[in-house]
Protein backbone atom coordinates (compact mmCIF):
# COMPACT_ATOMS: atom_id res chain seq x y z
CA UNK A 1 0.00 0.00 0.00
CA UNK A 2 1.07 3.30 -0.48
CA UNK A 3 -0.01 6.64 0.45
CA UNK A 4 0.14 9.87 0.86
CA UNK A 5 -0.09 12.37 3.97
CA UNK A 6 2.52 15.01 3.41
CA UNK A 7 5.63 13.32 3.10
CA UNK A 8 5.05 11.69 6.48
CA UNK A 9 4.29 8.16 5.74
CA UNK A 10 6.84 5.90 3.99
CA UNK A 11 5.78 4.66 0.78
CA UNK A 12 4.33 1.00 1.07
CA UNK A 13 4.05 1.37 4.98
CA UNK A 14 1.19 3.29 6.87
CA UNK A 15 2.10 6.20 10.04
CA UNK A 16 -0.24 5.10 13.20
CA UNK A 17 0.84 8.26 15.23
CA UNK A 18 -2.41 8.99 15.66
CA UNK A 19 -3.67 5.91 17.34
CA UNK A 20 -3.06 6.91 20.97
CA UNK A 21 -4.86 7.75 24.43
CA UNK A 22 -4.61 9.35 27.64
CA UNK A 23 -4.75 6.42 30.39
CA UNK A 24 -6.59 7.36 32.91
CA UNK A 25 -5.93 4.10 35.12
CA UNK A 26 -5.38 4.36 39.10
CA UNK A 27 -2.97 6.31 41.10
CA UNK A 28 0.43 4.36 41.97
CA UNK A 29 2.06 6.11 45.11
CA UNK A 30 5.26 4.69 47.33
CA UNK A 31 2.59 4.32 49.82
CA UNK A 32 0.44 2.01 48.20
CA UNK A 33 3.26 -0.39 47.12
CA UNK A 34 3.91 -3.70 49.33
CA UNK A 35 8.18 -3.63 50.56
CA UNK A 36 7.97 -7.66 48.95
CA UNK A 37 8.05 -6.85 44.90
CA UNK A 38 6.38 -10.49 44.66
CA UNK A 39 3.76 -9.49 47.01
CA UNK A 40 2.82 -6.21 44.86
CA UNK A 41 3.39 -8.74 42.08
CA UNK A 42 0.77 -10.90 43.15
CA UNK A 43 -1.73 -8.42 43.66
CA UNK A 44 -1.36 -6.80 40.30
CA UNK A 45 -1.81 -9.93 38.63
CA UNK A 46 -4.74 -11.01 40.65
CA UNK A 47 -6.56 -8.10 39.42
CA UNK A 48 -4.91 -8.69 35.93
CA UNK A 49 -6.84 -12.39 35.90
CA UNK A 50 -10.15 -10.69 36.96
CA UNK A 51 -9.74 -8.08 34.30
CA UNK A 52 -7.97 -9.32 31.03
CA UNK A 53 -9.83 -10.90 27.96
CA UNK A 54 -7.43 -13.59 27.49
CA UNK A 55 -4.02 -15.40 28.99
CA UNK A 56 -3.23 -12.21 31.85
CA UNK A 57 -0.07 -14.99 32.33
CA UNK A 58 0.99 -13.71 28.73
CA UNK A 59 4.64 -12.61 28.88
CA UNK A 60 7.07 -11.37 26.43
CA UNK A 61 10.59 -13.17 27.40
CA UNK A 62 13.82 -11.33 25.84
CA UNK A 63 16.87 -13.02 25.43
CA UNK A 64 19.89 -12.46 23.28
CA UNK A 65 22.02 -14.67 21.32
CA UNK A 66 25.75 -15.77 21.40
CA UNK A 67 26.42 -12.42 18.94
CA UNK A 68 24.38 -10.64 21.54
CA UNK A 69 21.48 -10.15 19.18
CA UNK A 70 18.10 -9.67 21.38
CA UNK A 71 15.35 -12.02 20.49
CA UNK A 72 11.71 -11.55 22.05
CA UNK A 73 8.52 -13.99 22.18
CA UNK A 74 5.56 -14.42 24.01
CA UNK A 75 5.97 -17.47 26.59
CA UNK A 76 3.31 -18.53 29.24
CA UNK A 77 3.83 -17.50 33.12
CA UNK A 78 2.93 -20.92 34.88
CA UNK A 79 3.62 -19.96 38.47
CA UNK A 80 5.42 -18.03 40.43
CA UNK A 81 6.86 -17.68 44.55
CA UNK A 82 9.24 -15.84 46.02
CA UNK A 83 12.33 -17.49 44.78
CA UNK A 84 11.07 -16.17 40.46
CA UNK A 85 8.92 -16.64 37.45
CA UNK A 86 8.29 -19.97 36.24
CA UNK A 87 8.02 -21.29 32.29
CA UNK A 88 8.13 -24.19 30.54
CA UNK A 89 10.00 -24.91 27.02
CA UNK A 90 11.76 -27.36 24.90
CA UNK A 91 15.38 -27.08 25.97
CA UNK A 92 16.53 -27.15 21.97
CA UNK A 93 14.87 -24.09 21.44
CA UNK A 94 15.96 -20.87 20.78
CA UNK A 95 14.88 -19.00 23.80
CA UNK A 96 16.81 -22.32 25.66
CA UNK A 97 19.67 -22.10 23.94
CA UNK A 98 20.11 -18.20 24.41
CA UNK A 99 19.30 -18.62 27.75
CA UNK A 100 21.93 -21.68 28.14
CA UNK A 101 24.63 -19.38 26.62
CA UNK A 102 23.63 -16.12 28.70
CA UNK A 103 21.03 -16.67 31.11
CA UNK A 104 20.08 -12.46 31.65
CA UNK A 105 16.91 -11.95 30.72
CA UNK A 106 14.01 -9.56 30.75
CA UNK A 107 10.15 -10.37 31.16
CA UNK A 108 7.67 -7.86 30.43
CA UNK A 109 3.49 -7.87 31.28
CA UNK A 110 1.74 -5.60 30.01
CA UNK A 111 -1.90 -5.94 30.27
CA UNK A 112 -3.63 -2.87 28.61
CA UNK A 113 -7.07 -2.68 29.74
CA UNK A 114 -5.74 -1.77 33.14
CA UNK A 115 -3.02 0.45 31.62
CA UNK A 116 -0.45 -1.85 33.57
CA UNK A 117 3.04 -3.08 32.70
CA UNK A 118 5.55 -5.09 34.92
CA UNK A 119 9.27 -5.56 33.78
CA UNK A 120 11.41 -8.06 35.49
CA UNK A 121 15.21 -8.45 34.57
CA UNK A 122 17.07 -10.76 36.21
CA UNK A 123 18.43 -14.62 35.66
CA UNK A 124 16.69 -17.91 34.83
CA UNK A 125 17.96 -20.79 35.67
CA UNK A 126 16.44 -24.65 35.31
CA UNK A 127 14.25 -26.11 37.72
CA UNK A 128 14.39 -29.19 39.16
CA UNK A 129 13.44 -32.41 36.83
CA UNK A 130 11.10 -33.44 39.67
CA UNK A 131 9.74 -29.61 39.20
CA UNK A 132 9.11 -30.18 35.82
CA UNK A 133 8.11 -33.34 36.28
CA UNK A 134 5.05 -32.29 38.80
CA UNK A 135 3.73 -29.58 36.36
CA UNK A 136 4.07 -32.08 33.17
CA UNK A 137 1.75 -34.77 34.96
CA UNK A 138 -1.00 -32.20 35.26
CA UNK A 139 -0.89 -31.04 31.80
CA UNK A 140 -3.83 -31.96 29.27
CA UNK A 141 -2.73 -35.39 27.66
CA UNK A 142 -2.36 -33.26 24.09
CA UNK A 143 -0.18 -30.67 25.05
CA UNK A 144 1.95 -33.92 27.08
CA UNK A 145 2.21 -35.27 23.89
CA UNK A 146 2.59 -32.27 21.84
CA UNK A 147 6.00 -31.99 24.10
CA UNK A 148 7.28 -34.85 22.43
CA UNK A 149 6.35 -33.92 19.01
CA UNK A 150 8.22 -30.54 17.80
CA UNK A 151 11.47 -30.02 17.77
CA UNK A 152 10.62 -26.18 18.57
CA UNK A 153 12.43 -23.31 16.55
CA UNK A 154 13.62 -26.02 13.60
CA UNK A 155 12.69 -25.61 9.59
CA UNK A 156 10.25 -28.45 8.75
CA UNK A 157 8.31 -28.15 5.26
CA UNK A 158 5.21 -28.95 6.18
CA UNK A 159 2.06 -28.84 8.94
CA UNK A 160 1.56 -32.47 7.95
CA UNK A 161 4.79 -33.68 9.23
CA UNK A 162 3.59 -32.39 12.59
CA UNK A 163 -0.02 -33.45 12.63
CA UNK A 164 1.65 -37.08 11.33
CA UNK A 165 4.05 -37.19 14.23
CA UNK A 166 1.70 -36.21 16.73
CA UNK A 167 -0.67 -39.07 15.39
CA UNK A 168 1.86 -41.25 15.99
CA UNK A 169 2.88 -40.42 19.21
CA UNK A 170 -1.23 -40.47 20.54
CA UNK A 171 -0.59 -44.20 19.09
CA UNK A 172 2.60 -45.00 20.69
CA UNK A 173 1.08 -43.65 23.93
CA UNK A 174 -2.30 -45.39 24.17
CA UNK A 175 -3.79 -46.10 27.17
CA UNK A 176 -0.43 -45.76 28.71
CA UNK A 177 1.34 -42.65 30.87
CA UNK A 178 3.28 -40.21 29.10
CA UNK A 179 6.36 -40.11 29.76
CA UNK A 180 8.31 -36.48 30.78
CA UNK A 181 10.30 -35.70 27.85
CA UNK A 182 14.15 -35.01 28.64
CA UNK A 183 14.39 -32.43 26.30
CA UNK A 184 11.28 -30.25 27.56
CA UNK A 185 11.26 -28.40 31.01
CA UNK A 186 10.73 -25.18 33.25
CA UNK A 187 12.66 -22.30 33.64
CA UNK A 188 12.79 -19.96 36.81
CA UNK A 189 13.59 -16.33 36.42
CA UNK A 190 15.13 -15.03 39.76
CA UNK A 191 14.58 -11.47 39.50
CA UNK A 192 16.83 -8.96 40.31
CA UNK A 193 14.88 -5.14 39.41
CA UNK A 194 11.16 -5.14 38.88
CA UNK A 195 9.23 -2.61 37.66
CA UNK A 196 5.58 -1.60 38.08
CA UNK A 197 4.27 0.60 35.24
CA UNK A 198 0.92 2.82 36.16
CA UNK A 199 -0.70 4.67 33.01
CA UNK A 200 -1.58 8.04 33.67
CA UNK A 201 -3.28 10.83 32.05
CA UNK A 202 -0.91 13.50 29.99
CA UNK A 203 1.68 10.31 29.99
CA UNK A 204 3.01 11.08 33.26
CA UNK A 205 2.58 7.86 34.47
CA UNK A 206 3.59 6.52 37.40
CA UNK A 207 6.46 4.00 37.94
CA UNK A 208 8.45 1.94 40.62
CA UNK A 209 11.20 -0.08 40.02
CA UNK A 210 12.48 -2.45 43.09
CA UNK A 211 16.35 -3.50 42.96
CA UNK A 212 17.73 -6.85 44.94
CA UNK A 213 19.83 -5.60 47.23
CA UNK A 214 22.81 -7.64 48.43
CA UNK A 215 21.18 -8.30 52.08
CA UNK A 216 18.48 -9.84 49.96
CA UNK A 217 15.95 -6.75 51.17
CA UNK A 218 14.49 -4.55 48.04
CA UNK A 219 15.20 -0.42 47.15
CA UNK A 220 12.07 1.27 45.94
CA UNK A 221 12.45 4.46 43.55
CA UNK A 222 9.90 6.13 41.38
CA UNK A 223 11.10 6.68 37.91
CA UNK A 224 10.43 9.23 35.66
CA UNK A 225 7.74 8.22 33.14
Amino acid sequence: MSTDNGGNTPQNGMNVSGLRRSATGFVLDREDLNDDPIVQFEDWFRYACETVPMDPNAVSLSTVDDQNRPASRTVLLKYFDAAGFVFFTNFESKKAVHIDTNPAVALLFFWSDAARQVKIRGRAERIPAKETLQYFMSRPRGSQIGAWVSAQSSVISSRSLLENKFQEMKQKFSNKEIPLPSFWGGYRVVPEQIEFWQGRRNRLHDRFQYSKQDDGSWAIERLAP
